[in-house]
């Protein structure tokens, strides 16, 4: 029997999908980690990092509640909004309140399952099958969907990379993954350990330096902006911490910003300092990210995954290099959702 809360198997970060006879490939969903326990007086739910999700997704509990007691599942809780999965409807399931049960109603959850760590058995303890290899509780677990609610949806798999291929080319902005998960079919289910691998489709863009944590000679990370179509800068995300070459180099391109001044020129800086918690979106750092403004003169070329919400990076961005042959002015506009998800012009 599976006690919880149970670590959840993790996957590395790679610079390109791995192949192999042994491998299969799994989409990447854009949603949160759930480890779903269907106990003999009802549904838990619990995040990767052991939170209690029960309460949000009575939807999802009535689902799992259909299973035998003993099973426990593994898979990502997504919403679906015209087609491709929304972040930030999963969110709002958190914040809704009063209003959880409409927003049920309204946008209703999936979960997507890759995993079975534990089977039904007779005396609804569940048998546990953590070190059976990946094809068979796979199996498993195809055969336990067989007449499940439709909002428990078995996640695509594929040894074809052709098949892989058109996923990342097509899924991505069609139906919202943020890239593909590798595992190998005969490993065991490693709790906590990082044993699979992940591949984000990424893509290479052009920001504006509006901000530096650390000093404006030695920034550490940078905040970046981007003009919507009314002109004013708008704060969309931060970088990962700089390389020692990066931060010579673009600490002596930078500016401070100059408040007198700065009222009469052509871009006007409207960041508030600190920067408040809820434009970081960094869930383990709450608190307001104290930094430097900088004249908003310089591009940055940045390496970003696919979650971009609401104008904003959801993860940190990688900083590549300043890109001095380009104005501010070049840099892509911010679009709204609807017009364009990356924000390209």
């Amino acid at each position: 029997m599976l006690r919880r809360p149970v670590a959840p198997m993790l996957a590395t970060p790679v610079d390109a999908v791995p192949e192999g006879p042994d491998l299969i490939h799994q989409p990447k969903w854009d949603g949160w980690r759930c480890i779903a326990f269907r106990e003999t007086d009802g549904v838990y739910l619990q995040s990767r990092a052991g939170r209690n999700l029960t309460v949000y997704f009575p939807d999802i509990t009535r689902a799992v509640r259909t299973l035998p007691p003993g099973v426990v599942l593994d898979g990502e809780l997504i919403v679906f909004q015209r087609g491709r999965t929304n972040f930030a409807l999963l969110q709002r399931r958190v914040t809704a309140g009063r209003g959880l049960l409409s927003l049920v109603h309204e946008c209703p959850a999936h979960y997507v399952l890759f995993d079975l760590l534990a089977d039904a058995d007779a005396d609804a303890g569940g048998e546990v099958i953590l070190d059976l290899p990946l094809s068979e509780r796979r199996a498993r677990l195809e055969q336990l969907l067989v007449d499940a609610p439709t909002q428990l949806t078995l996640t695509p798999e594929t040894t074809d990379m052709r098949q892989v291929a058109d996923w990342l080319l097509n899924w991505t902005v069609a139906a919202g993954i943020e890239g593909v998960v590798t595992k190998r079919l005969t490993s065991r289910y490693e709790m906590g350990r990082r044993g699979w691998s992940k591949f984000r489709t990424r893509l290479v863009t052009e920001a504006i330096v509006g901000g530096v944590t650390g000093s404006i000679r030695s920034p550490v990370t940078v905040l970046l902006g981007r003009f919507d179509r009314r002109g004013r800068l708008r704060y969309t995300g931060r970088t990962h911490p700089l390389t020692g070459a990066q931060r010579e180099e673009l600490g002596g391109m930078l500016s401070p910003l100059h408040p007198l001044q700065h009222r009469r020129a052509a871009v006007v800086h409207p960041w508030p300092e600190p920067l408040p918690a809820s434009w970081s979106g960094q869930l383990e750092r709450p608190e307001p990210l104290r930094y430097v403004q900088v004249e908003p003169t310089v591009v940055a070329e940045i390496d970003a995954d696919v979650a971009f919400e609401h104008g904003r990076w959801r993860h940190r961005v990688r900083y590549a290099r300043a890109r001095r042959d380009m104005s501010v002015y070049d840099v892509p506009l911010l679009l709204g959702e609807e017009e364009g998800y990356f924000g390209e012009a």
